[in-house]
């Protein structure tokens, strides 16, 4: 496993990030894994050097920060692990139940804490930008609890570029603590964070941490997946064809390699200028062995061609702009894809 400083601050953290969204319980969605289901991954993604968890409040409704909780209780020492959860999203049905207001933030961190069985998280991140609460209210509650010590740093994610920046202002107006990490949505059919965001974070000295490296499955050919069949947002966010396109030149050059799909994309993420840490969201070990392997990937032109060679502009997916896509067109292969391409036609 490879370790890397996030961003300009000290914290080290492993290449890969597990990601934790699968588990909790089935009765919040169909494809979550329960304790035991869920254990295995955990001690894997362990044994092969992780140290960087990633959680929310709102996975299950606070039932993966308690059962992923109670598995790294467990199996590892508090101060090996950097773990990392996110509030913002309704936890209930009542007024102020979300948002980023003072009020709730600090009711997050302790019903996080309280869940967890810890002191402290390592990074505590906003969820999105919070459109109806004042920066100033949201990041003075976030500088308290780390000046508290109930988290060590604090980070965000999912939002637009100006919408961190005046985060970064606010933060640096008041001599308050700075978000070290942006956990943003990168893969090879949705790369819109390449034009600002990605750019602005390694100038501003955060790191940045990939989710959705397979885009939901769709760079694994696994469109068929319990959490597919049961989850409209793929088919919101991918269900276009230049995607399909992209997720068939993945394949292509996964079978020239002998590897899989799922490798090769994780790899381009891997492989990608500024990015510290990729969340694998795995289901078996093998499925996390692949991200393992993908470390080592190493894509060269042609196939780093072949792979983005579909890409054209899309609107930015994030809470404002669901289900607005723009139709995309692939460009022509080239080099030694072409004639692949031309025998499948």
């Amino acid at each position: 496993m490879e370790y890397v400083r996030l961003g300009q601050s000290g914290l080290k953290v492993s290449r890969l990030c597990l990601g934790t969204m699968n588990m909790g319980t089935p009765r919040w969605k169909p494809w979550i894994f329960d304790e035991a289901q869920s254990e295995p991954i955990v001690r894997h993604a362990l044994d092969a050097g992780v140290n960087f968890i990633d959680l929310a409040d709102f996975y299950s409704t606070g039932m993966g920060e308690e059962v992923v909780g109670r598995i790294l209780n467990r199996l590892v020492r508090r101060e090996e692990i950097v773990i990392t959860t996110k509030v913002g999203y309704d936890m209930g049905v009542y007024p102020n139940a979300g948002g980023h207001s003072r009020k709730h933030i600090m009711d997050g961190i302790h019903g996080s804490l309280r869940r967890l069985d810890m002191d402290y998280v390592d990074i505590y991140m906003l969820h999105f930008f919070d459109v109806n609460t004042p920066v100033e209210e949201t990041m003075g509650a976030m500088n308290d609890i780390v000046r508290a010590g109930k988290a060590r740093y604090i980070g965000v994610s999912t939002m637009y570029t100006w919408q961190l920046a005046k985060i970064m202002h606010v933060c640096e107006r008041n001599g308050w603590h700075k978000p070290i990490n942006m956990q943003l949505q990168l893969n090879l059919a949705y790369r819109e964070e390449e034009r600002e965001m990605i750019p602005y974070c390694a100038d501003q000295g955060v790191g940045v941490s990939v989710f959705s490296p397979l885009a939901r499955g769709l760079l694994s050919c696994d469109a068929n997946s319990t959490r597919n069949q049961t989850d409209f947002f793929t088919a919101q966010m991918y269900g276009d064809k230049a995607s399909r396109e992209i997720a068939v030149s993945a394949a292509r050059v996964a079978a020239r390699r002998g590897v899989s799909a799922a490798q090769i994309a994780q790899a381009w993420v891997l492989q990608h200028q500024n990015i510290a840490s990729m969340l694998v969201g795995a289901d078996t070990a093998e499925q996390f062995d692949s991200a393992v392997a993908a470390l080592e990937t190493r894509l060269d032109a042609q196939e780093l061609h072949e792979l983005e060679r579909n890409y054209t502009p899309c609107d930015l997916i994030n809470d404002y702009t669901a289900g607005q896509r723009i139709a995309r067109e692939p460009r022509a292969a080239t080099g030694r894809f072409a004639a692949v391409e031309e025998g499948a036609a």
